[in-house]
């Protein structure tokens, strides 16, 4: 049994050379593929076992690689082809050879010799024919300006074919040449194409005019083509109608783009679910810049919009968001609704296998968060960081847990924070510890704790980490820096990069007067200066050497010497020997000189860091949002938040110098009581100071020592000490932010022991202080203090009731010994930076004070009533 239809084939395999016939055995079935053929048959009584074969030309393939052929040799051999009688004949091979063309141009072989012969093969009924000529045709259309006019006047026969298939691609590929000459042929088959009924051709038709204006933006589209386009508006096809938006938006865009109206508004809002995803968010880009002309007007819309709002597609959902945000400027309470309800949403995307849109909403879920920093505070596990997970996306997912940080989630979050410090990649590690160090401005006292523990490690680039870490730790919280000096001991021989040596060395010229081993550290790296690269190192060592030379002279004076010395007759940078040569000649004036210079007193801390970074109103991001400006800002905070110690200008002081004074008692008949002086006002400044420090212990047993003492009264009057009872009249910002109230009285020298927590009623807190009055003839006293915080504001009890609401705080005090000038002085003190926070909290929610209750802005003074 044979199989003669396969003779054929057999017949053009012969006609190579390294092509083997054996008819011995024919075992399978001709199978021919885009790549390559092989002979076989399913009878098993004859065969023929051939080589593999291209499908398309019958060329054998070999498990070597077939010779290069020159670029001119495969031209001529493709225009052979294209003008052989017999191939042109036949439907197959001429579609073959053409895709040969096709393919041979997309390898970069040059076959614009071709240009000819393909203008002549677009002249075919054959669409897939045709569209394959049009992609060579827009190819080389400029290269070849004078033979493409050959191909118009079939490109225009085309526009009237009855097929719509054939119009349509007639008008895209005739817009696609490219060529300014050739406008005037294009715009009569574009205007009949608005008109055309079938909707594919009207969609070609209205793109095809932004094309011919993209063509030559500096000629005018004719007015009856734009009006048309307006009128297209109203299309029964929603792609039709979307490409009108694209269009008008292209040919108007030195007018501004499309005019919007109502009645275009709101007809695009209705016809919105038609759209596809893309030109859904084409349609919402356009809305923003319709303004509602009334507040029912503006609540319709957004009930129209309320279904995308929570789309499945994320880039709907973002694109009505940004719509909500800039409609509802003025309305921060509908503004506070939508993105609670985009946070689902966005949370999800946040799980996304792709890593690009994971990092997206991460992005602009930041932007959302400058805003409402409690928005996302119950989510916070879901920015746990995987560990498959790329580094960018970790340390975006702990910049957002930083941002999210409160007191209820606090020390869940250091602990995952905790162990991403060891992580195998080195900028994650320091991003999980640069993370830490934030919170700590806030929560030192556990912070300081794992950053410690951190230092035992003995790993480099951990241990430079953490050095920079502390160094911004204690610029803004000065209270920490006993804990801080007594961490570093030890620390140098494990830090080799330039950052971290910096900052050790700020450290200890800062603090050196605390750090017992300073001078022998500072030694070292004396000694080792001609090997030290960095010129920021050696800058900082001369500042930190001078610092210490100022408090330990005996230690200091002999390197120093050599320091100045090294910097001034060796060193070739001359920024370092310029800064050396002023320290020199400053020594010559005598140390009080450079006292006054280099150890001036250290100003506080803004007072930012207090009460977290302030809110920043919508408005100000919400056209930045669902645009590629989130991407493109910093992906990691900056590492030191400082330049240099001597360029910080803080504003704590001015703050409080801000703040007006408040009277310690405003009954009139209270003016000769205590805490008042005879003519009513307070006796001279007192100076506050937390050492020595009270354990728990000890404060309960002097509280309560003093109750049993006093006998109920509300002011007692024995000589040992002095228990008095105060009501102030001040935002409730105690309850919501105690951690802030902390460490703010931190920084005046107040400390707090024990608080309940947050948002607890009634809320209280315990704190002491002692007293060091400026006359020489008065003595200390310790001041022990309980603030009871019952919650209800004015607003609620009916009482004085203002538009912003205040609460009462009950301050009772116990002073022992007795000195009622300096317990003014106190309450004085206290009542500052009550009414410091509360100014920095009003501005800092300024723009969101309507959002709701809870929100509502807080006064910026303070009234206190016995």
């Amino acid at each position: 049994m044979g199989c003669d239809w396969l003779q054929y084939t057999f017949q053009r395999l012969e006609a190579y050379s390294d092509v083997i016939v054996n008819p011995e055995v024919l075992r399978r079935l001709l199978h021919v593929n885009t790549r390559q053929t092989t002979a076989a048959c399913v009878c098993g009584q004859c065969a023929v076992s051939v080589r593999p074969v291209c499908g398309l030309c019958l060329r054998p393939v070999c498990g070597q690689k077939m010779p290069y052929v020159s670029g001119e040799d495969t031209v001529k051999e493709l225009r052979r082809a294209l003008c052989n009688p017999n191939v042109q004949s036949d439907l197959l091979r001429y579609r073959s050879t053409i895709t040969r063309v096709i393919r041979a141009m997309s390898q970069g072989v040059d076959v614009s010799g071709l240009f000819p012969e393909m203008v002549k093969a677009c002249a075919t009924v054959d669409i897939v024919q045709k569209k394959q000529v049009y992609v060579f045709l827009c190819s080389y259309a400029a290269l070849k300006p004078d033979l493409s006019l050959l191909v118009i006047n079939t490109l225009r026969k085309d526009c009237q074919d009855a097929n719509p298939m054939v119009r349509s691609l007639a008008l895209r590929n005739m817009t696609n040449l490219r060529l300014p000459g050739l406008v005037e042929y294009v715009e009569q088959p574009l205007s009949s194409g608005l008109r055309d009924r079938a909707a594919c051709v009207r969609r070609v038709a209205v793109l095809g005019w932004a094309k011919v204006h993209n063509l030559d933006p500096g000629v005018d589209i004719d007015p009856a083509v734009v009006n048309e386009l307006y009128s297209l508006l109203r299309d029964p096809d929603p792609i039709v109608m979307v490409n009108c938006l694209r269009a008008l938006e292209e040919i108007l865009k030195d007018e501004g783009g499309v005019a919007i109206n109502k009645a275009i508004t709101h007809h695009l809002l209705y016809r919105l679910k038609e759209c596809d995803v893309w030109a859904q968010c084409d349609v919402l880009r356009v809305l923003e810049r319709y303004p509602p002309q009334t507040e029912g007007e503006l609540f319709d819309m957004l009930s129209v919009l309320d279904p995308c709002l929570v789309s499945s597609h994320a880039p709907v959902t973002a694109a009505t968001l940004r719509l909500f945000l800039c409609l509802c400027s003025s309305l921060p309470a509908v503004c506070f609704s939508a993105l609670e309800r985009v946070c689902g949403p966005l949370l999800v995307i946040c799980g996304s296998s792709s890593r690009e849109m994971r990092f997206t909403a991460l992005a602009h879920i930041q932007l959302l968060l400058q805003s409402e920093p409690g928005l996302l505070g119950a989510h916070y596990k879901r920015f746990f960081c995987g560990y498959a997970e790329p580094a960018f996306i970790k340390q975006r997912k702990m910049q957002m847990l930083v941002e999210l940080v409160n007191d209820e989630n606090a020390w869940m979050i250091l602990d995952e924070l905790r162990g991403y410090c060891t992580d195998v990649n080195a900028d994650t590690a320091q991003a999980a510890i640069s993370a830490i160090g934030r919170i700590g401005r806030s929560y030192s006292e556990k912070c300081l704790e794992i950053l410690t523990e951190l230092l035992g490690l003995k790993q480099e680039h951990v241990t430079s980490a953490v050095v920079q870490t502390l160094r911004d730790l204690v610029w803004t919280c000065p209270q920490c820096c006993d804990a801080v000096c007594s961490a570093i001991e030890g620390c140098e021989q494990a830090i080799q990069d330039a950052q971290g040596r910096q900052a050790l060395l700020w450290l200890l010229g800062e603090y050196g007067e605390c750090i017992p081993s300073a001078p022998y550290v500072l030694e070292s790296f004396i000694d080792g200066i001609r090997l030290e690269n960095s010129v920021c190192v050696k800058m900082e060592l001369l500042s930190a050497a001078v610092r210490l030379f100022v408090c330990r002279p005996a230690e200091t004076q002999d390197m120093l010497g050599r320091l100045l010395h090294y910097s001034i007759e060796e060193e070739s940078d001359m920024c370092v020997r310029d800064q050396a040569v002023l320290y020199y000649r400053l020594l010559h004036y005598g140390i009080e000189a450079v006292r006054g210079l280099v150890q001036v007193k250290r100003t506080d801390p803004d007072l930012g860091v207090l009460v977290g970074r302030p809110q920043i109103s919508v408005s100000s991001w919400a056209h930045s949002f669902n645009t590629l400006q989130p991407l493109c800002e910093a992906a990691t905070p900056a590492s030191s938040i400082r330049a240099s110690p001597q360029l910080v200008h803080t504003a704590l002081s001015r703050e409080l110098k801000a703040c007006p004074e408040e009277p310690l008692c405003t009954d009139a008949d209270q003016s000769t009581g205590p805490l008042a002086s005879a003519d009513g006002s307070l006796a001279e400044a007192v100076c506050l100071s937390v050492s020595p420090a009270i354990t728990p212990e000890k404060f309960q047993e002097l509280w309560l020592q003093n109750v049993h003492a006093d006998t109920g009264a509300p002011n007692s009057t024995e000589c040992d000490f002095l228990h008095v009872e105060k009501l102030l009249r001040c935002p409730p910002i105690l309850a919501h932010s105690p951690q802030g109230l902390k460490v703010a009285l931190q920084l005046v020298n107040i400390q707090m022991l024990a608080f309940t927590p947050a948002h607890s009623h009634p809320w209280k807190c315990y704190l002491y202080t002692h007293t060091q009055r400026s006359s020489p003839s008065t003595h200390n006293t310790l001041i022990l203090g309980q603030l009871l915080c019952s919650g209800h504001t004015d607003a609620d009890e009916g009482d004085h009731a203002t538009a912003r609401g205040t609460c009462g705080v009950k301050v009772t005090l116990m002073q022992k010994p007795r000195d009622e000038a300096a317990l003014g002085g106190f309450l004085s003190i206290l009542c500052k930076v009550l009414n410091t926070l509360t100014i920095l909290r009003e501005s800092g929610t300024e723009d969101t004070a309507d959002l709701s209750e809870r929100e509502k802005s807080l006064p910026s003074n303070l009234s206190l009533s016995c």
